[in-house]
């Protein structure tokens, strides 16, 4: 069990480059070093975790640590994954909290900037990959243009369900999803934490109007957050952003800096919730903010997955439900490119300097291959070197 953290740990500390880097660096780990997983079992979980909300190399994180030391195993492997990028963040929203902002907008503009150019690279790398031909195409385009037109906390699962009914019955699998069995756990373990997630899902609403405390507030925002958002950190980003910023509990500048930030450190993106608590205007706030809003929008995917793998065995052989991921993948292209304009967009680009800048953050990307992180130095030394 101490060897499942470990290794979660040394890949926590050294996992940059988001979700799809992510599943690359485990796969090295735990298939070809390790040997813990066979190449057939590694790319069934990749698959499942595509399909369910949640961060999913985390995911895939946890089911593996699962099959190999239980649930506890599944807990000790989120841990290590995600400790190293929590403290960061932590540490991070710490010190800007007690940081006179007008004199660093320099550098805290820049790292918004280069989130520009980080879900740019994403809304490209997910859109030739899950939207390969004219169907999938309209579906991400489609979804855009609902997100950004329809202001509602809703239109996002609308646009999933949708996308999702779509695909059923009007795509088609090329081929089989890959398989090989896995040590699951028990139907009847899997049950209770399935019923466990949607009980939360739905009381959780109910309590925070009847007890109106911040905590359980923000309890359930960031539980509703990591339990309604397909497509990982990028995606949850909207949610999130209108769950702390109308609210009054921090601003959009602290926001969008923290999430700069979040893509030039290793691990899950989903991190960036531990930031989000520590910043936080409205108590609890600092570590035991950061530490109620990690847990609680990690915890869906970690009750998904150890409540769906029992019976993935049956679900996958379903052909409407591949059929339907691969609506659901569309809409999450489509999702990820509204949010590249509004807020990543909007709340950066002010000049043609901005936008020269952001270029030059997607350009050492997407053709000079930098990792994440290294952009994120490179583009704010750049921009605090000419004054920026």
């Amino acid at each position: 069990m101490l060897e499942v953290f470990l290794t979660a740990l040394r890949l926590g500390l050294t996992s940059f480059g988001g979700p799809v880097a992510h599943l690359s660096y485990f796969h090295d780990e735990y298939v070809k070093k390790k040997k813990w997983i066979s190449e057939h079992a590694f790319a069934d979980l990749v698959a499942l975790c595509q399909f369910l909300p949640g961060p999913a190399s985390s995911q895939v994180g946890m089911a593996i640590g699962l099959s190999r030391a239980g649930i506890f195993g599944a807990i000790l492997s989120w841990i290590g994954f995600t400790l190293p990028s929590a403290i960061i963040l932590i540490l991070f929203g710490l010190g800007i909290t007690r940081l006179n902002l007008d004199a660093h907008t320099s550098w805290l503009h820049a790292l918004k900037v280069v989130a520009v150019a980080v879900v740019a690279q994403a809304v490209i790398g997910m859109g030739k990959k899950l939207c390969p031909d004219i169907k999938r195409a309209s579906i991400a385009i489609i979804s855009s243009a609902i997100v950004l037109f329809v202001h509602s906390p809703f239109i996002q699962i609308f646009v999933l369900v949708a996308a999702g009914i779509f695909g059923a019955f009007f795509l088609k699998t090329t081929t089989d999803l890959p398989h090989e069995p896995l040590h699951k756990g028990s139907r009847r373990i899997g049950a209770i934490f399935i019923s466990l997630f949607f009980a939360l899902l739905f009381l959780l609403p109910i309590l925070r109007s009847i007890y109106p405390e911040q905590g359980l507030k923000m309890f359930d925002s960031f539980y509703r957050a990591g339990a309604l958002v397909f497509g990982g950190g990028h995606v949850v980003l909207p949610l999130l952003q209108a769950e702390v910023v109308p609210t009054g509990q921090l601003t959009n500048d602290l926001f969008m800096a923290g999430y700069g930030l979040s893509n030039a450190i290793p691990g899950p993106l989903f991190a960036f919730s531990a930031y989000l608590g520590a910043v936080s205007s409205l108590s609890p706030t600092g570590v035991l903010g950061a530490v109620i809003t990690l847990i609680a929008i990690f915890l869906p995917s970690f009750l998904l997955v150890v409540g769906v793998l029992p019976f993935w065995e049956k679900l996958r052989s379903i052909s409407r439900v591949r059929q339907s991921m691969l609506g659901l993948n569309a809409a999450v292209v489509g999702i990820l490119l509204a949010a590249l304009y509004n807020p990543v967009w909007t709340s950066a680009i002010f000049s043609l300097k901005d936008f020269a800048l952001a270029f030059f953050g997607f350009l050492l990307l997407q053709v000079w291959k930098m990792p994440s992180w290294g952009v994120v130095v490179v583009t704010v030394l750049v921009a605090n070197f000419f004054t920026y």
